[in-house]
C-alpha cells in the first residue's frame, strides 16, 4: 500500500491557512487564549442528530461515469407514499462525508415533510472512486444529477419538484450542476465556498500568482512520482493538532473535524486521511468556474445562506451579485462558517423550509 503523506498547501481552500493570518488577526489572537487542544463541546451543536420522525435507507445509484454513489434516503414516517412528493438532495462540505452536516440538514428537512437524500461525492465516504479523496469538480456535479435520476424515478417522488442544497464546497458543485440540469427546480447553498476561486485566489484574494504557479508546479511534478509507482501525497484539509500559532480558521475547522463534535472516519479510511485531497488532483479546482453563467439558472430560484462572521461570506455575496432573479441572500447574525454546519439554533431552518415549500409546491 502506498504511503500517506500530508503536505501543507498555500492556497488550501479547506484549511485556508495562508489567508487566515491576513483575514482575521484579531480573532486569531482572541481564540489563541483558549487551550491548544480545546474540546469541541460547542453550544447547540448537533451534527449527529437522529430524527424519530423519519426512516432512513442506505441507497446506491450509478452516475454517468458508471461509478456507484452512496447516499442516505430519509422518508417522513407520515409521508403518503401513494402520492408524488417533493424531494431535496443535500451535499456535504468539501473534504467531508454525508455524516458531516449533510445528514443533519437532510433529516431536519425530512422532519418538515420532504423526501431527502444526502450523498457522498465520488471518491469520498462510501461512494466509489480511486484513489480516494480525488478532486474532480465535473464528477461531483454529475453526482448531483445522478441523484436527481435516482429520486426522480422513485414512485413516491415528483420528478418535477426536486431541489438541491449544497453546504460549503457542495454549494459550488450544485450551482455547477444546476446550470446544465434544469430538473433541479430550487437551488440553495449554506456557507458556500467557490472552490475554484478559493483555490486560484485564496480568501480575499490573498494568494499571489507566484504562489499559485508554485502549487501547480508541485502538483505537476508529483504526477511523475505517482506515475512511476511513488507514494500518493495528500494536501490541505484540516490540521490534526493545534498550537499557539494556529490560526482562527484552522481552529474553526479543527473544532468540527477533529473532535467528537463532528469527527467521522468512513469505513476503510483513516483519521489521518480524512478531509485531505490528493496533491495531484487538488489543482483541478483552478479550472473550476462555477459562477460563470450562473444567471442562466434563472427563472429557477436561488437562495444563498451565509454567516455574518463567516470567512467564506465573500463567495455567497459574489454568487448573489452574479445570479439573476429570483434570488435571495440571507445572512445569519453572529454566525461563522462552520457554525452553520451543525449549530441547530443558528441554522435558519424556517428560511430553508419556506424556500423549498414555496418553490417545490405544485
Amino acid at each position: 500500500m502506498k504511503h500517506l503523506v500530508i503536505l501543507p498547501l498555500l492556497i488550501s481552500a479547506i484549511s485556508a491557512t495562508t489567508a487566515a493570518v491576513a483575514l482575521d488577526k484579531a480573532r486569531a489572537s482572541q481564540i489563541s487564549q483558549t487551550p491548544v487542544q480545546q474540546s469541541a463541546v460547542i453550544e447547540e451543536a448537533d451534527n449527529f442528530y437522529k430524527s424519530d420522525k423519519v426512516t432512513m435507507q442506505k441507497v446506491t445509484f450509478k452516475n454517468q461515469y458508471n461509478m456507484q454513489v452512496a447516499g442516505n434516503l430519509f422518508i417522513p414516517k407520515t409521508l403518503n407514499q401513494n402520492a408524488k412528493n417533493p424531494a431535496i438532495i443535500v451535499g456535504h462540505p468539501m473534504g467531508a462525508v454525508k455524516e458531516q452536516s449533510a445528514n443533519l440538514y437532510a433529516q431536519k428537512l425530512a422532519d418538515q415533510g420532504f423526501v431527502t437524500l444526502s450523498l457522498d461525492l465520488s471518491f469520498w465516504g462510501e461512494s466509489e472512486g480511486q484513489p480516494r479523496n480525488v478532486v474532480s469538480p465535473d464528477i461531483y456535479a454529475e453526482d448531483f444529477s445522478a441523484a436527481v435520476d435516482f429520486l426522480g424515478t422513485r414512485p413516491f417522488v415528483d420528478k418535477n419538484r426536486i431541489g438541491v442544497l449544497g453546504i460549503c464546497g457542495s454549494g459550488s458543485f450544485v450551482i455547477s450542476a444546476a446550470k446544465i440540469d434544469p430538473r433541479m427546480k430550487a437551488i440553495a447553498t449554506v456557507s458556500m465556498y467557490d472552490m475554484g476561486a478559493a483555490s486560484r485566489n485564496g480568501l480575499r484574494h490573498s494568494t499571489t500568482l507566484e504562489q499559485r504557479k508554485k502549487a501547480i508546479a508541485e502538483a505537476a511534478e508529483q504526477r511523475y512520482a505517482q506515475f512511476t509507482g511513488g507514494e500518493i501525497k495528500y494536501i490541505g484539509g484540516t490540521v490534526h493538532e493545534l498550537n499557539e500559532n494556529s490560526t482562527a480558521i484552522e481552529r474553526e475547522f479543527y473544532d468540527f473535524y477533529r473532535t467528537p463534535r463532528g469527527e467521522h472516519t468512513p469505513k476503510g479510511s483513516s483519521p489521518k486521511l480524512t478531509t485531505h485531497p490528493t496533491l495531484t488532483s487538488n489543482v483541478k479546482f483552478m479550472n473550476f468556474y462555477p459562477f460563470d453563467d450562473i444567471e442562466t439558472i434563472s427563472p429557477r430560484p436561488m437562495l444563498f445562506i451565509t454567516g455574518d462572521n463567516a470567512h467564506s461570506r465573500e463567495f455567497s455575496e459574489d454568487a448573489y451579485k452574479r445570479a439573476a432573479e429570483p434570488k435571495d441572500l440571507y445572512i445569519v447574525p453572529s454566525a461563522g462558517h462552520v457554525d452553520l454546519y451543525d449549530r441547530v439554533n443558528l441554522i435558519p431552518w424556517d428560511k430553508l423550509q419556506s424556500f423549498f415549500n414555496q418553490h417545490l409546491s405544485r
